[in-house]
């Protein structure tokens, strides 16, 4: 893993939230420059701000450090729906998912 993932991992996710670096900073409970500290490499979170950003974020830390996952909140909505359904209409959504893929 490289040494800058973390910070890079969080911009990515912050951008695919749509929200600013001051934002997240502030309703995060910190200063208005926390995140950019972050994201800039010159500061790492505690492993209790990274929960936080992670539960902010709406990923679990496993989704965090999941490079195939580009957008883990969609990922785990579909699949919270997905759980919802009948064998019939998951089979019927595979085989769509299988000729979306070919």
């Amino acid at each position: 893993m490289e040494q800058d993932y973390i910070n890079k991992r969080i911009t990515e996710l912050r951008i695919k939230k749509g929200v600013a670096e001051h934002k997240m900073s502030i309703e995060l409970g910190h200063s208005r420059s926390y995140i950019q500290s972050i994201s800039s490499g010159r500061s790492l979170p505690s492993m209790t701000e990274f929960l936080a950003i992670c539960d902010y974020l709406g990923v679990t830390p496993r989704d965090f450090f999941d490079d195939d996952i580009s957008n883990p909140p969609l990922i785990r909505e579909a699949v919270d729906k997905l759980k919802t359904l009948s064998d019939g209409d998951l089979l019927l959504i595979l085989t769509m998912i299988n000729r979306l893929q070919s």
